[in-house]
């Protein structure tokens, strides 16, 4: 049996930016401690909502040190480390290790993809290079590769693949992962649509889009659900399902940043090729967030 990094709702959280487009860290700490004194369980930095793939490599390692020292053990911290480039990952990857991430969250490669037996191959490269824990993480929607259930249960045999990140939307899947893997391979939702649903597939939590703006809601939908509380934990979940959804009205993570901007943060902008929301967009963010009293 592998321990999780952690149970409950980790914060995919935002790269909040000056207007030049650099990196506000004065903000970035009141927001960590925003995130930590409301119950988000762990905080994944640079990842997909964390806008990586705009990040140097220089300032991807930068961020990342900088929000371990800061987080100070408060939490755990994950560390977004994937890229195509295998080289590439464990170059980032040792820099997190080095500089005391808790653990890694490894994106599938994207745009060149390969096969599965190039997913185990790539993840087993990094896996022996490196001396932390690993999350695989599978989007592909996002990277055009899919991680099969059969390839998940290889990569559990090695000692430190921690689990995996699941945001297939495929609950057949996720419950075959499940059924191969057991507690060998620990599955977090990276849909915050279906975090009861993958609950009932053996889930340990979610990595959270939503927990940007609703920290405590999204870690209770998972403690209730891991207290024994099934029916409060769905009713949390349908309750706040219109608000998790109106964080995708755009790509990911430009209306999140629109919302944590909403609630009092200066999130910033998001780097190009990303762009501000059009008006219709930006007025459903703010109504939704609205009716759920998130602001006035």
């Amino acid at each position: 049996m592998k321990e999780p990094i952690f149970t409950g709702a980790a914060v995919a959280i935002i790269t909040p930016m000056n207007q030049n487009g650099s990196v506000n860290y004065d903000e970035f700490a009141k927001f960590i401690d925003f995130q930590i004194e409301n119950k988000t369980d762990a905080i994944v930095i640079c990842g997909t909502t964390g806008e990586s793939s705009t990040l140097k490599v220089v300032e991807h390692n930068e961020v990342i040190k900088w929000c371990i020292d800061y987080v100070d053990h408060r939490i755990p911290v994950i560390a977004g480390t994937g890229s195509n480039s295998t080289a590439c990952a464990i170059e980032i990857s040792q820099e997190a290790c080095k500089n005391g991430a808790d653990a890694l969250l490894l994106v599938t490669p994207y745009y060149n993809k390969t096969s599965q037996r190039g997913l185990v191959a790539h993840y087993t490269a990094i896996h022996n290079a490196t001396d932390r824990p690993i999350i695989l993480y599978n989007v592909p929607s996002r990277t055009g590769l899919n991680i099969a259930p059969e390839t998940a249960y290889e990569l559990s045999k090695l000692e430190r693949i921690n689990g995996i990140k699941e945001a297939s939307g495929n609950l057949e899947q996720i419950e075959k992962i499940y059924e191969l893997c057991g507690d060998e391979l620990n599955i977090w939702s990276g849909n915050d649509d279906q975090i009861f649903d993958i609950m009932q597939r053996g889930g340990k939590g979610v990595i959270s889009v939503l927990s940007n703006i609703c920290p405590e809601q999204t870690h209770n939908i998972v403690e209730k659900y891991l207290d024994g509380d099934l029916d409060g934990s769905k009713a949390l979940m349908d309750k706040y399902m219109k608000l998790a959804k109106a964080m995708f009205v755009d790509v990911n993570p430009i209306p999140v940043k629109e919302a944590v901007s909403l609630i009092g943060f200066e999130a910033g902008p998001c780097r190009l090729p990303l762009i501000e929301m059009d008006a219709p967009n930006k007025a459903y963010v703010k109504e939704t967030m609205q009716q759920y009293g998130l602001i006035k």
